[in-house]
This record gives C-alpha cells, sequence and structure tokens, in this order.
C-alpha cells in the first residue's frame, strides 16, 4: 500500500504549484476588473480632428495613458444617433465618454453655449483665456444636472461664412437663408435679416447644392471636408464663434476607474485637447488656402472659391453683437433654466473681458 504522506520535496513542489497559481488567480481577477468604456466620437464626416487626432487617440487610450479599461470608439453618426443628443447619452450612461458637439447641445443645456457666444472668441487666444475661465463653472452644472464629468475642451475652428450666391459682405445675407450650428449664431443673423436654419452637418452640402439654404457656417477644415466648396462660390473669413467642443464621461464610468486611472485619464485627455487647439490653427491656415486655391493646400482637397476681404465694419459688426445681441438673449435663456446663469458667466468670462 502507497505512503499517503507527502515528502518534503513533494511539500515544497506543491506549495510553489499553489503560489503559482495564486498568482495566476490575482491576475485574472484584475483582468476581471479592467473597466470597458465606449466612446461616443465626433461625427466621422465632420474632418481631420476627428479622423487624426481624437479617433487615434481614443482607440490607443488604455496602452498609451497606462489605465486599466479596455475602449470602443464609435462616431456619432456611425452609431446613427443624433449629434444633439450628446448631454442625454451621457446621462443614460448609454456611453461612457462623449465627445461633446457644444453647440448642437447647447439646447439641452445652455451653459454650453456661455463657451463660444458670437463675437466672444474672435480669436484662438481670446477662446483659450475664455474657456478656461468658465471651465468649471460648466463642470459644476454638468455633474450636477447630467451626471458627467467635463474632462476637457477644444475648438473645432473659426467658424466662417461659405455662401452659395457671391456675396461681399455681411450686408448681403439679408434675405437669405442660412445654416446654423447654434442659437447664437441663429440670433446673430437674424440680426442681419436673414434667416437662421438649423441643420446637421452631414446635410449641408446637399441642402446648399439644391438651394434649401442660400449659405452656412462651419471652419474651413471640416467645410472641405463635406464638399461644401463644391456648392458654394464664396467664403467670407470673418470669424463668428470658435465652435468649442469638449470630452465629458459619465460619473458612474468615472468612479469605476480607480484614483490612479482617473488621473492618467484627466491628463490624457488634457493632452489630447492641448493638442488639438494647435491643431485646429494650423488646420484653419491650411483649410483656407486649400479653399481658395491658394498654396500650400497640404492637409485638404483644393477648390477655387472667391474670398471675400473683411471690411473692419464687418469686424466691428461681430465684436458688437457681443453686448448688443448674443449675450443678453443667450442670458435669457440660460437664466430661465438656471437662475444664476448670467451672474456666474460675468464673474468669470466677463470678469476678463
Amino acid at each position: 500500500m502507497a505512503s499517503r504522506t507527502f515528502s518534503a520535496r513533494t511539500f515544497r513542489h506543491l506549495t510553489l504549484a499553489l503560489a503559482v497559481c495564486a498568482t495566476a488567480g490575482f491576475q485574472i481577477a484584475a483582468n476581471a476588473q479592467s473597466v470597458a468604456l465606449k466612446v461616443l466620437g465626433q461625427p466621422a464626416g465632420s474632418g481631420l480632428i476627428q479622423k487624426n487626432k481624437e479617433q487615434p487617440f481614443f482607440e490607443k487610450l488604455a496602452a498609451q495613458a497606462g489605465i486599466g479599461a479596455t475602449v470602443q470608439y464609435v462616431p456619432v453618426d456611425v452609431a446613427g444617433i443624433p449629434d444633439t443628443d450628446g448631454l442625454r447619452v451621457l446621462k443614460s450612461g448609454l456611453f461612457d465618454i462623449v465627445s461633446i458637439r457644444g453647440p448642437q447641445v447647447s439646447r439641452d443645456e445652455p451653459m454650453m453655449l456661455g463657451f463660444d457666444l458670437v463675437g466672444l472668441n474672435t480669436s484662438f487666444e481670446a477662446g483659450r483665456k475664455n474657456t478656461t475661465a468658465y471651465f468649471d463653472a460648466v463642470d459644476k452644472r454638468l455633474q450636477s444636472h447630467f451626471n458627467a464629468k467635463l474632462l476637457g475642451v477644444w475648438p473645432a475652428g473659426p467658424q466662417v461664412i461659405f455662401c452659395k450666391p457671391q456675396v461681399k459682405g455681411l450686408a448681403d445675407l439679408k434675405g437669405m437663408k442660412v445654416r446654423v450650428g447654434d442659437q447664437s449664431s441663429a440670433n446673430f443673423v437674424a440680426g442681419l435679416g436673414a434667416t437662421g436654419v438649423p441643420m446637421p452637418f452631414g446635410e449641408v452640402q446637399q441642402s446648399l447644392a439644391r438651394g434649401v439654404v442660400d449659405c452656412a457656417i462651419t471652419g474651413p477644415a471640416s467645410a472641405n471636408s463635406g464638399g461644401w466648396p463644391e456648392a458654394t462660390t464664396t467664403v467670407l473669413p470673418v470669424a463668428l464663434q470658435l465652435a468649442v467642443n469638449g470630452y465629458a464621461i459619465n460619473l458612474n464610468s468615472w468612479k469605476k476607474l480607480s484614483p490612479a486611472d482617473q488621473d492618467k485619464l484627466q491628463k490624457a485627455v488634457k493632452a489630447l485637447s492641448d493638442d488639438i487647439w494647435a491643431y485646429s490653427q494650423s488646420l484653419y491656415d491650411d483649410a483656407m488656402r486649400c479653399n481658395t486655391g491658394a498654396s500650400p493646400c497640404e492637409l485638404g482637397k483644393p477648390y477655387k472659391l472667391a474670398a471675400v476681404p473683411v471690411a473692419p465694419a464687418d469686424l466691428a459688426t461681430v465684436k458688437a453683437a457681443l453686448a448688443e445681441r448674443s449675450l443678453p438673449v443667450w442670458a435669457k435663456q440660460c437664466n430661465a433654466v438656471n437662475a444664476g446663469c448670467e451672474a456666474e458667466w460675468k464673474a468669470t468670462v466677463g470678469k476678463g473681458l
């Protein structure tokens, strides 16, 4: 009958094997605790920021930032979700991180539009200063009303006017139908005697071609990517806004991350946002050259639009719009859903003007 006792050597081997199994078990448990993050991105057809910066960043986020997460990235148009629903998607938890289209979601949260009222951000430098001043106020609002934390903001770039009819300045927009991205630009063009027409980005090119709208507002790079110069004759490069967008994460998803991973994610998204600020400016310069047939055209498709010289009177009209129209109209709308909205804006952004 074989002995049931273990030799000292066998016991040591068994102990070592159990230790290896235990270590493997801990590793499996750690892997099982890896957080799955679904990211809803900018529209696939919106331009090079989405293609060259945002999508690669999120697809490589876990490895590059060193966080314990698996990431699935889907552009909002591919997901079949209206870009106006970004904050609702965040609140519902359908996606964990959303690349918020600021102008489009401002109907659900007017404070988002406070980042970028017409006449406020007439340069990248002004936009950087104003968004930094207002960031914490918007973050607080998103946390309390949409269960979301704001991680970073960035500009698509100066929003200018593309027209199918030839125009020489803002005064020529009177009586025309102009595609707008938000209520601030709608109010501005109304003050010029034009009609603002809200419309998803993907529908604009065909609407210009068919005469549904006469003009449309967006950044030069987005217009180039969307083929707008094929349906227009003229670009009026007076910067109305910067089209400030941002990244936010559902708070329940945020809390699933360890404090270390939260810090890594916050720093990574800040680095992405900073990168996009610089990239947006270079895109604007290149896209203006591409759209008007100038060289060098390195990042876009060359077209032959006529660029109208911006008259001092038009610059003055845009600058005056902030105090005369954009701020008063927005403040009334924002105060209606948030009693302290205007006062908070004036104490942050307004303080630096």
